[in-house]
């Protein structure tokens, strides 16, 4: 047998000890009324009691998820490290994906399919997410993800990243040298400081695939105001919260933000991987896995566990029945007295 409690046993206890505690003491009560009592009244207390008790044990039960090993869950096992270098500046929410949707809509659906790491940058790097086998982790971090402060907006390089990069693969290589690593690089390409971007031609040693992923159009896009405070309204899928509804100006006009695919293919040698320009009309098409990466047969199957609170659950379901029906017949038979009261 197997236990998945929802909580800490010792909760569980704390919480259910003392209402077991009333409920036995009141059986007891009700068993020792109806030993010296009469009638079906009497011994009805008692059995009620004893439901409740046995539906406070089922609840407990069922907390604590029981189960037993059994079944198996095909599952492909992976030794490939995929890190991704995302763009974060203002230029992320730039509204030209999918006609006037905020790019970082193209961004989220494309990592979607490749994700265990996340580095992203803004005006300087950050390491959002380390690496992770839990992609749900991953994808949430995505969700709440917001480019950069406006107001803090210091200009943006887009080899910021070119030095973190190259930690992290040769910290990953350093304790798993059997292991592959694919790194995928998603942003527009648009260099908004004077200086040259930096290379991560540092990081090609360490890669065994990849792509570098371009979003935004030659037209542009423009860019809402992201205030970072939690009452912004922002657009539905781009800035939400600390986000607005004004755009960034350039001399009075809405300024635009446009990909630079001569950037982002320079990058692209830079790693040794294939620059793809990202569309909404368009599948990505992602390159082969390294030859490390395992298969379906390789891996096998997975221990799986077969669930049986809702063994106890039915139980419950029965006994408040049992409850439900009693309380019932309790409120018919009071209104037949107060009928026949009225009567009288």
């Amino acid at each position: 047998m197997i236990f998945q409690p929802v909580l800490n046993v010792f909760l569980l206890i704390l919480l259910f000890a003392p209402v077991v505690a009333i409920a036995v003491w009141m059986l007891v009560r009700s068993s020792r009324s109806s030993a010296g009592a009469t009638g079906s009244g009497s011994s009805s207390g008692a059995v009620m009691w004893s439901l409740r008790t046995v539906m406070l044990l089922a609840c407990f039960s069922m907390l604590l998820r029981p189960g037993i090993p059994g079944g198996a869950n095909q599952t492909l096992a992976t030794d490939t490290d995929i890190v991704i270098v995302l763009d974060t500046t203002a230029s992320i929410v730039a509204e030209d994906w999918d006609g006037d949707q905020p790019r970082l809509d193209g961004v989220r659906a494309d990592v979607q399919a490749i994700v265990d790491a996340l580095i992203t940058f803004a005006a300087s790097a950050e390491q959002r997410l380390p690496l992770t086998t839990d992609t749900t982790a991953l994808m949430s971090s995505l969700e709440i993800l917001r480019p950069e402060v406006t107001s803090q907006s210091r200009g943006s390089s887009i080899g910021i990243a070119n030095t973190m990069l190259r930690e992290t693969l040769a910290g990953a290589a350093d304790s798993a040298p059997d292991r592959s690593r694919m790194v995928f690089y998603l942003g527009d390409g648009e260099q908004t400081v004077s200086s040259e971007p930096e290379s991560f031609s540092g990081s090609a040693g360490f890669i065994d695939g990849g792509g570098v992923l371009g979003y935004g159009t030659s037209d542009g896009g423009p860019m809402r105001i992201t205030s970072g405070s939690v009452s912004g309204s922002g657009p539905s899928t781009g800035s939400g919260p600390g986000g607005s509804d004004e755009y960034i100006e350039y001399q009075g006009q809405p300024a635009m933000s446009v990909i630079d695919d001569t950037n982002l293919q320079a990058i692209a040698g830079e790693l040794g991987v294939p620059f793809q320009l990202r569309d909404a009309g368009t599948a990505l098409d992602l390159p082969e896995a390294p030859t490390s990466t395992t298969t379906y047969t390789e891996s096998g199957s997975a221990g799986n566990v077969i669930e049986l609170y809702w063994v106890f659950a039915l139980v419950i379901v029965v006994l408040l029945g049992i409850e439900l029906a009693r309380a019932a017949m309790l409120a018919a038979q009071l209104r037949g007295l107060a009928s026949r009261g009225g009567d009288a």
